[in-house]
């Protein structure tokens, strides 16, 4: 027998005991949680910015927003610079998160990078 020829000792595998967690919500359906997933939600420093600049949006503006931002996220947006009539928010399409959040006025000076897609809103 080659010496460069060892045997090894085959064992039979063994795989931890994974238990099934049991979820304490009764009964979500699969609709209510991709419509959780697809909500645009707040960084904590957009959150910061909005309430220093008294940046403010009803929920028919917020809801517009949102549904630009998923149709945006539908024609390949990752990143993107929402702008409205009193603002301009830096939105991660991707995670549906806002990212960063400017006064209208402010923004005109401003470079925006690393994004690859614009949602103008008139509201």
């Amino acid at each position: 027998m080659d010496h460069r020829v060892h045997q090894v000792p085959h064992h039979a595998l063994q795989f931890p005991n994974v238990k099934k967690s049991v979820s304490n919500q009764p009964n979500v359906s699969f609709k209510d949680v991709l419509a959780e997933q697809q909500e645009l939600k707040l960084s904590k420093h957009a959150t910061e910015r909005l309430s220093e600049r008294n940046i403010q949006f009803n929920d028919e503006q917020w809801k517009m927003i949102s549904e630009k931002v998923m149709e945006a996220k539908e024609k390949g947006v990752t990143d993107s610079l929402v702008v409205t009539s009193d603002a301009a928010l830096v939105v991660s399409a991707k995670n549906n998160v806002v990212v960063t959040a400017l006064g209208r006025e402010e923004a005109s000076s401003k470079i925006f990078t690393n994004i690859n897609g614009t949602i103008l809103i008139n509201d």
